[in-house]
Parts: structure tokens; C-alpha cells; sequence
């Protein structure tokens, strides 16, 4: 057990950028109700879906299973921000005939909620899929950055005055096998690779995913503690980056409402990296929050899929230091301060 002690705040929901899966039910062939009547002749969709949300645009479709028995004249996806979209509304027409197809939105208004559903329209009528609905970001979507030390590209994130890396620093100028440990000599380690050799440390799945785990003096790369907001300490960050301080992780899960629920929306959804239930994940933030693990004091590699930890630039007291982690179970974001031998996941800030 490495947690020695933790702090839980209070909670008030945001609505921020996110990838947002937002599942359809059946499709229905009624012209003004959405699927309640009885109408005869007109086009009858299965389901739709809504994909690549970003700022001011999303992708949607649907699956026209029948014409009808008239020509499909024109399909597409109406969208507004009434609850009942309509081609009246917003709307665009993608073609005609039956089949599958997917519809570009764009021209969107950030931080506003919009009602969206597949139509298609026949000589007797127009039928439309389920309403959906989905949340456009609030502020900018950031962008990406190249870390000119490796080449790797990050996405990036804007959440609230902050930019975030929406990936986990993968610098690894060297490693070593998670034996091998120190709370003042920097190591870097990659979750199950017991070695030395850099190259095939970066080959490995994990590492392409989890990004590198860091010792506290790694993550720091010489510089002292600060708690400062910014902190000043570049430590193993690129160049225009920092390593946060406690300080400016507690403004992040301020801004998200407080750590109570933070972690929900700062947590990567579904459960291909987080295991199952991955409670409350909607990365609303885009922030996309995984479960890299971390390097135990034993010498020895724990909890991918169940945790992720990261460092600040923070220390509590000579042996120990500030970091934030998060749960598979829980929608929380918590405090705690540990082992500075420990290895966890570095996310930089933009200075």
C-alpha cells in the first residue's frame, strides 16, 4: 500500500472537450413523432451514432434499411439545439438511396448542447432515426506538439487557463528493470519491460500506450521542489513545458468542481485500457486519463488497468513527494503523498 494519506473536495460539474460515445436506439418510420405512429411507404432507419466529437464538429449516420418502396430522394442528419431536430432545422443531405452512410457537422457553437437524428426522405415522407444529444467543448481543443528531443507528437488539451498534455510523457533517455530503485538517482522504467535496452523498451505495447513510468528525481531532472502556481520546473519535460505543482493540480480538480468527481472526466472512457466498471468516465475534458500502473518500492510492477499516478513537483518532506491518482472503481481524483523511489506517470503543462 503506498498511499499515506488523502484529501476529497467537493464537486460541481463542467461541461469541457471530451470524445463522447453516445449510444442510439432503434430507428422508427414516423414522419413528426419520431417512430410512434403508423405510417406506411416512407423510409425506415435502423440506428445511429455519433462519433469524433470535437470544438465545433461531429460526425453522425445511419443505416436506411428499407426505402420504403419509393427512391430514397435525400439522407442525411438534422441537428438543433430544440429537442426535437427536424430537416426544418439544421440539416445536411448527403445523397440518396438506402444503405449506411455518415454525415459531416460542422459550424457547431462551443460549451452548447445539441439534439441531433439521422432523416431520409422518400415520396411519402421523411423518417427519422432517435434523438440524440452531445456537448461541444468549452474553449479551445488545444492542439498537438512535437517534443524535438524523439520526434513524439502530443495532443494537447485546454482545460480552464491550462494547457495539458492529453497523453503521458514518453521521454526515455534511458531505462532500467523496476529492481532497480532510488529516491535521489533518476530512473526511468517501462510497465513488464525488465531491461536496459531503449529500444526495445520503446517497442513494447505499454510503453506505446502508458507512456514511461518516472522515479521522483527522474520526473524532477535535478530541480528542487516548488509549490508555486506554475511551479517553474521544466524537470523531464520538454522545452515551453513543465512538471505541475501540487498547486496547479489542485487548480485542475478545483476548475473540474473538486476531486470528488474529477476523475470522471479526466478518466479515458470504456474498458480497453481501464478495467471494467471504469465507474463515471466521460473525458469530457479530453484529457484521457489511463491506468498506467506504477513501479512498487519492492521492485516490482503493479495495478495497469486498475490505477493511474502521476507526479508533481512537490515534495513532502526530504523522502517523499505530492501526486495525484486515479481509480478503475471510483470517479474521484486523490491526494496523496508517497516514496520518491516510486515510478509513476508524468503529464506536462504548457508554460
Amino acid at each position: 500500500m503506498i498511499m499515506r494519506k488523502k484529501t476529497n473536495n467537493l464537486i460541481f460539474p463542467l461541461l469541457l472537450m471530451g470524445v463522447f460515445l453516445i449510444f442510439a436506439s432503434s430507428c422508427k418510420k414516423d414522419d413528426d413523432d419520431n417512430g410512434n405512429g403508423n405510417n406506411t411507404g416512407i423510409p425506415v432507419l435502423s440506428t445511429t451514432a455519433i462519433t469524433d466529437i470535437t470544438q465545433t464538429t461531429a460526425k453522425s449516420g445511419g443505416n436506411i434499411t428499407s426505402d420504403g418502396g419509393a427512391p430514397i430522394t435525400v439522407h442525411g442528419v438534422c441537428w438543433s439545439t430544440n429537442e426535437n431536430p427536424t430537416i426544418d432545422d439544421n440539416k445536411t443531405e448527403d445523397g440518396t438511396g438506402a444503405g449506411s452512410f455518415t454525415s459531416s457537422v460542422t459550424g457547431l457553437e462551443p460549451n452548447t448542447t445539441y439534439y441531433l437524428r439521422a432523416y431520409a426522405t422518400n415520396s411519402a415522407g421523411t423518417s427519422y432515426g432517435s434523438i440524440m444529444s452531445f456537448t461541444t467543448q468549452e474553449g479551445s481543443s488545444g492542439s498537438t506538439f512535437t517534443d524535438p528531443r524523439d520526434g513524439k507528437v502530443y495532443i494537447t488539451v485546454i482545460i480552464g487557463d491550462q494547457e495539458w498534455m492529453a497523453e503521458n510523457l514518453k521521454y526515455l533517455p534511458s531505462v532500467v528493470g523496476p529492481g532497480t530503485g532510488s529516491k535521489t538517482t533518476p530512473h526511468y522504467y517501462v510497465y513488464g519491460y525488465n531491461g536496459t535496452n531503449v529500444t526495445d523498451a520503446k517497442a513494447t505495447a505499454n510503453y506505446n500506450t502508458y507512456g514511461v513510468l518516472y522515479n521522483w528525481p527522474a520526473a524532477m531532472n535535478g530541480a528542487a521542489s516548488s509549490t508555486t502556481n506554475p511551479s517553474g520546473v521544466q524537470g523531464v519535460c520538454p522545452d515551453g513545458w513543465h512538471l505541475p505543482s501540487d498547486a496547479e493540480w489542485t487548480e485542475l480538480t478545483d476548475y473540474l468542481g473538486g476531486t470528488s468527481d474529477a476523475g470522471r472526466k479526466l478518466k479515458e472512457t470504456g474498458t480497453t485500457h481501464w478495467n471494467s466498471p471504469n465507474t463515471g468516465a466521460t473525458n469530457e475534458t479530453g484529457f484521457t486519463a489511463l491506468p498506467g500502473g506504477y513501479r512498487h518500492g519492492n521492485g516490482a510492477f503493479d495495478l495497469v488497468g486498475y490505477v493511474g499516478y502521476w507526479w508533481s513537483a512537490t515534495e513532502y518532506g526530504a523522502d517523499y513527494a505530492w501526486y495525484r491518482l486515479m481509480r478503475y472503481s471510483y470517479s474521484s481524483v486523490y491526494r496523496n503523498d508517497t516514496d520518491k523511489e516510486l515510478g509513476f506517470s508524468v503529464r506536462c503543462l504548457r508554460d
